[in-house]
């Protein structure tokens, strides 16, 4: 049975259905129990489950993820939760020199199957301690996987498939679409799987396209700007949203990006050494003889984030449609 679902309530949905299947399976971080989350994600967990596997925690980023690799070394299965990705800065070390490290330390003996999940990017008004995209910084670790989907069906299915997953995965969640991205989610288990990207708007007809490419929140200014260059210069767009960052889809990125000659990439953190950096270059490497445009990124800027103004730092469709109509003439 299928029902509507905000991406609060889809992701809600899969811990618990997770939790239920999996008694290893154990929610910890700041406020998750009693409270339910600081957005609520968790809400209802602690009734259900219990104090044993539903942990509020200190205020220590740095000892929630050290105590959740603790956790899965001894066979637990933890998802904890950081409030927002700006703090996750505490526990870097432990993701990068530890949990990212443990199946190459340990010659593959053992593995520390942790998900970490934490919402991210802007669009609720935070300022620069709430509002920040860090994927790049965790992309470039080797050993871990990244995820971000961007719709109540794929985060179900997402973050199930992560949890289940042998290896650590950082499980981003776009605050600004918690609640304002609604969709039919299956009752029923079921999973989405890691390392395929999705092609969510195709182009048609003969004329000029253009591949543009993005994740998260970003997605729908991607779409709306679509449709707007659609409307207004008969310009069509394949439109693909990635859901994992890392391992990344570079196959169905460069199938479109052979069918349509050019490339607009789409995120919402600065431009310099963002992934968008590394899918262009991936594209390059192997199709540079199908380009007709130079790549474009259509980025934050290279600034901390701003408070009052955060709509003119995003990416929003009005600052993609142009970069697509400049491509699509060039």
């Amino acid at each position: 049975m299928e029902r509507t679902l905000n991406m609060v309530q889809a992701i809600n949905d899969a811990l618990r259905t997770e939790m239920r299947r999996d008694p290893r399976v154990v929610v910890l971080g700041e406020d998750v129990g009693k409270v339910g989350g600081v957005f609520r994600v968790t809400q209802g967990l602690y009734e259900e489950f219990g104090e044993d596997r539903v942990v509020d925690t200190p205020l220590s980023e740095g000892g929630i993820i050290g105590a959740a690799i603790g956790m899965a070394l001894y066979g637990l299965v933890p998802v904890p939760e950081i409030q927002f990705a700006d703090f996750i800065f505490p526990g870097y070390d432990q993701i990068v020199s530890e949990l990212a490290k443990i199946r190459w330390r340990s010659g593959g003996e053992y593995a520390a199957k942790v998900v970490i999940r934490t919402p991210v990017g802007g669009g609720i008004r935070g300022g620069l301690y709430h509002s920040q995209s860090p994927e790049s910084l965790f992309i470039h670790v080797a050993g871990l996987k990244v995820v971000c989907p961007s719709n109540p069906y794929d985060a179900k299915g997402l973050l199930l498939a992560s949890i289940r997953d042998p290896d650590p995965v950082l499980f981003f969640e776009p605050k600004r679409v918690y609640r304002a991205a609604k969709g039919e989610v299956p009752e029923e288990d079921y999973v989405v799987e890691l390392g395929r990207a999705k092609v969510v708007r195709a182009a048609q007809g003969a004329g000029k396209a253009v591949t543009v490419v993005a994740w998260g929140a970003m997605l729908y200014e991607a779409l709306a700007a679509a449709e707007q260059v659609k409307k207004d210069k008969g310009i069509e767009c394949d439109v693909i949203d990635l859901r994992t960052l890392w391992p990344v889809d570079v196959e169905t990125i460069t199938e479109s990006v052979k069918k349509t000659g050019r490339l607009v990439v789409v995120h919402e953190a600065p431009r310099t050494c963002g992934f968008g950096a590394e899918l262009v270059s991936l594209v390059c490497e192997r199709a540079l003889m199908h380009l007709e445009a130079p790549p474009v990124r259509v980025t934050g800027f290279d600034t901390p984030f701003p408070y009052a103004l955060e709509m003119e730092y995003l990416p929003l469709a009005h600052r993609i449609a142009p970069e697509i109509v400049k491509t699509a003439e060039f």
